[in-house]
């Protein structure tokens, strides 16, 4: 590993969200963190939102998060609002020239899409750019046994999580890992960003054909992995 960041990694605008559920059409957004990370891997900027989802969280949900449907309607903000809030705080990164980092990208920012649809407010459908340390890890250390989820993966950077499933937490570290990952593969990442984020959308796309055909191999013959990226 190399002790030089690159500089598309200096200023990274993390994100992440907790929700009521994993199918990103139909769950709602609970809490939401973006937060603008330094060289260092500091938070010079953070926005954080509570929301009132309009629809019961259920149990499942809660015990990963730890937000009930009564925390969330007593302190939340409106769905609406909170969720318009959001996209404009994103798209105000981008504008200043900041890369969104989002580990899993197409969980986060599909949930988000269609929420945005959900409540009329505009969110482009070819965001960018948008970094993955998920889809990096998997490129460039794609021998390593083992998770992959972010709690796994930070763990093997040397990167602490606060809480795990708290949306701060897990969005400072995805951008800290991604800082690792930056610094110990500066010479084949690519430097400008709009091309680092276009050969993410390759290399998922690569990466959920292999998997489809290892599970279709091992365990369930007509399984499909969906390897569109960023967004589904």
């Amino acid at each position: 590993m190399t002790d030089q960041l690159p500089l598309w990694a200096s200023n990274l605008a993390v994100f992440d969200t907790e929700t009521t559920g994993v199918d990103t059409s139909r769950a709602r957004i609970v809490s939401a963190t973006i937060a603008l990370l330094g060289p260092a891997g500091e938070a010079s900027e953070r926005y954080d939102w509570l929301l009132d989802p309009g629809i019961e969280i259920p149990p499942a949900a809660v015990q990963v998060h730890g937000i009930s449907t009564e925390i969330a309607r007593a302190s939340g903000i409106d769905a609406a609002v909170g969720v318009q809030q959001i996209v404009a705080q994103l798209l105000e990164m981008i504008e200043r020239g900041f890369p969104v980092v989002a580990y899993n990208a197409p969980f986060d920012l599909s949930l988000l899409a269609a929420e945005a649809e959900r409540h009329g407010v505009a969110l482009p459908s070819g965001l960018s750019p948008v970094i993955d340390p998920l889809i990096l890890d998997k490129q460039f250390d794609r021998y390593r046994k083992g998770k992959r989820t972010l709690e796994a993966v930070a763990a093997h950077h040397g990167v602490g999580i606060g809480s795990a499933h708290d949306a701060g937490d897990d969005a400072i570290a995805a951008g800290r890992v991604l800082q690792r990952i930056a610094r110990k593969y500066s010479d084949v990442i690519p430097e400008d960003l709009e091309e680092l984020h276009r050969a993410q959308v390759g290399w998922a796309a690569a990466q959920a054909e292999s998997f489809q055909e290892y599970m279709r191999r091992v365990r369930d013959p007509s399984f499909i992995a969906d390897g569109r990226w960023p967004m589904r």
